[in-house]
């Protein structure tokens, strides 16, 4: 795949424009969206992403654009799973409902970012050292396991990290609009926004960890892992209050999740295999029996499981409401101006 630099610049450029746009449209002014604009954001971002991945199938060959929507489809996937962390944040930190979608916008842009540099060093990584797919498909292993048994119900805001920041950091006990910092009797403190938008780029920092080892398991371009990752993200704002509700249910998320990550981990791994260059593993040659898994079978296989998890978990919450709401005990917006938690432990 031929992208030179001209390509990636205004890649960069369009991307950089529509989170401008986003910013300046929809949140600089504090509102809780409705549903009927959630919607139409959501399904413009989405038509948009698989517009893009019909064109890199156009005009560069089919099997890039298999990696693409392969790829598209698991930083979805991972992203909504993002969603259901941040969605536990909000209400740890009872962030006002029309304060959210600007912690949201700047988590966003934060994971963009993080996910940018990822990319780079994983590109790097892959072009000079070769065993870097056994390292990527063994950490993906271990992150399917951890995301098989993950319990969501812990709060990112009382964490290990959030405390250090709090013990550090003079915290207002109080909301002050969406401002990042208030002086109180001389004295300036920062407010529960700016450690919301602290632990939000913490969750996003360790998301980036799976995300990308995970993508570079369905391709070795960099310019569809950055695309795929881009379009998963945009429209993410919108679809936090589309299906806020809906995030309670997917129970079995976290499972289907696990499935994916732990097939693309054995990928990787067999792909190391094939492409063999330690010397202590076969002669440093590679291993003929190793297969090569194609791209529409992945494509298949991860279209698949989400199809199968997202269906169970439905079934499963229609059949038990009850359960439903459990792990958080609320909606995106059933929130309150205070913190409901200490400042100090």
């Amino acid at each position: 795949m031929d992208i030179t630099p001209l390509i990636w610049i205004i890649t960069i450029a369009i991307t950089i424009a529509f989170f401008v746009y986003e910013f300046f449209a929809h949140v600089r002014t504090p509102h809780e969206p409705t549903i009927a604009e959630s919607a139409r954001w959501s399904i413009f971002y989405i038509s948009l992403a698989l517009l893009f991945g019909v064109g890199i199938g156009v005009f560069s060959g089919w099997t890039f654009g298999g990696e693409y929507f392969a790829g598209y489809l698991t930083e979805k996937a991972l992203s909504i799973d993002n969603l259901f962390v941040f969605l536990i944040v909000m209400t740890g930190f009872a962030v006002p409902k029309i304060y959210q979608q600007k912690v949201l916008m700047i988590g966003i842009v934060i994971a963009l970012i993080l996910r940018g540099i990822f990319i780079a060093v994983g590109a790097t990584l892959i072009e000079n050292f070769s065993a870097i797919f056994y390292v990527f498909g063994a950490l993906l292993l271990v992150l399917a396991y951890r995301q098989a048994f993950s319990n969501h119900e812990s709060n990112p805001a009382n964490g290990r990290f959030m405390t250090f920041v709090r013990r550090h950091l003079p915290v207002s006990d109080e909301y002050n609009g969406d401002k990042l910092t208030v002086v109180k009797n001389g004295k300036r403190f920062v407010t529960p926004m700016l450690l919301t938008i602290i632990a939000i780029g913490f969750i996003d920092l360790v998301f980036a960890v799976d995300s990308i080892p995970a993508i570079y398991g369905l391709t070795d371009q960099a310019y569809i892992v950055f695309t795929a990752n881009a379009f998963a993200l945009m429209g993410l704002r919108q679809l936090y209050f589309l299906i806020g509700g809906l995030l309670e249910r997917l129970v079995y998320l976290a499972q289907g999740l696990a499935v994916i990550l732990a097939f693309i981990g054995v990928k990787l791994v067999l792909h190391a295999l094939h492409v063999n260059e330690v010397p202590f593993i076969n002669g440093g040659q590679g291993v003929e029996w190793a297969p090569e898994i194609p791209i529409w079978f992945s494509l298949l296989f991860i279209g698949a499981t989400i199809a199968v998890a997202t269906v169970a978990s439905l079934i499963k919450t229609r059949r038990a409401p009850e359960a439903v709401g459990t792990s958080t005990g609320t909606t995106p917006t059933d929130t309150t101006p205070t913190i409901t938690h200490k400042e100090h432990s």
